[in-house]
């Protein structure tokens, strides 16, 4: 990716702060609409460097990928739908050849074509409104990866009304990237957390040992029912108790199920994922909500490299090995 000025780095900078103790370096900033952060060790100039590199890298990206910047070649993607092909970088193919994997590896729960059903569902809405079941119909027909169009340098969207977003994967992507950035400097022991989708590598600035990761309580978002040790991985979250609305007495969260083109409604209140990628990880974690307790556990047993838990109203329900990594 090239890393160019644009005007997402001066809101980002603006957000910057950053503490130093003993080279060991805390670095938090807002941005991709979530906090951020990163704690790594490092000589003050090797410091500076990554993370003015990690920080241009996620402008960029977001500068690239946000549908809510109308001249992102997201947005431009969506608005060229059912008239004309758009040309793409070689990130972008790469991105788009992860969401075609994952979409696969999901069965089609994981899909980066739903916008459309996002924008029916208006949970910024005051008041909340319900969408008819004429109107989920209608927009369910403008969803389906195997729909989209692509090739080498180009994508298209061949139905008006279409319109992709990786909402769902870009954070976890950004997770990843970053934290390569920070291997590629040299930086052996790094954190990168952003919106609570973290990936460590190396040990922990004080001390050896794993890192451990906290997993937020959906019931008490303010506590942490318990934490896990990792090393070298990843943990991601997926929820909808942080965004959510009622409605004739009714709770609908903001994780939808391309199935049936409404939020999901299987009991799952969180689930949390551990992986070696944080794209894996984040992608797992909200299949296994889609899918509900049982089939999510499957779904988790039988990755390779990934372990989670899964919370209900009345349970906790766990992979296998698990508990190898929970602390308390």
């Amino acid at each position: 990716m090239v890393l160019t000025e644009n005007p997402v780095i001066n809101r980002i900078r603006a957000s910057l702060r950053e503490q130093t103790r003993a080279n060991i370096h805390e670095v938090t900033f807002h941005a991709m609409g979530t906090p951020c952060r990163m704690l790594f060790r490092a000589t003050p100039q090797l410091a500076s460097a990554f993370s003015s590199e990690a920080l241009c890298w996620v402008a960029d990206f977001e500068a690239r990928y946000s549908r809510f910047l109308p001249d992102s070649l997201i947005s431009r993607i969506n608005a060229a739908a059912g008239q004309h092909w758009v040309e793409t970088d070689p990130e972008t193919d790469r991105l788009l050849a992860l969401c075609h994997e994952l979409n696969f590896i999901t069965q089609g729960v994981f899909d980066p074509t739903s916008l459309p059903l996002i924008r029916l569902w208006d949970w910024k809405a005051n008041p909340p409104r319900i969408p008819e079941d004429e109107a989920i119909a209608a927009t369910l027909r403008l969803v389906g990866w195997r729909k989209l169009q692509r090739a080498p340098g180009k994508v298209f969207l061949p139905e008006p009304g279409m319109a992709l977003d990786f909402g769902g994967v870009g954070k976890e992507y950004a997770v990843d990237q970053v934290s390569a950035l920070a291997v590629a400097r040299g930086i052996a022991d790094v954190l990168v957390d952003f919106g609570a989708d973290v990936r460590v590598q190396g040990t922990p600035p004080e001390g050896r040992g794993a890192w451990h990761i906290g997993l937020q309580d959906p019931k008490q978002p303010s506590r942490c029912w318990g934490s896990v040790a990792v090393q070298n991985a990843a943990v991601a979250t997926s929820g909808d108790y942080l965004r959510c609305f009622t409605a004739n007495g009714r709770r609908y969260g903001h994780i939808l199920d391309v199935r049936t083109g409404r939020p999901v409604e299987n009991g799952c209140l969180a689930v949390s994922i551990i992986s070696p990628s944080c794209t894996r990880a984040g992608m797992l974690a909200t299949t296994a909500f889609v899918l509900g307790p049982q089939a999510g556990l499957h779904l988790i047993d039988s990755t390779f490299q990934a372990e989670g838990c899964i919370i209900t109203e009345q349970n906790r329900l766990t992979s296998k090995r698990f508990y190898d990594h929970f602390v308390s």
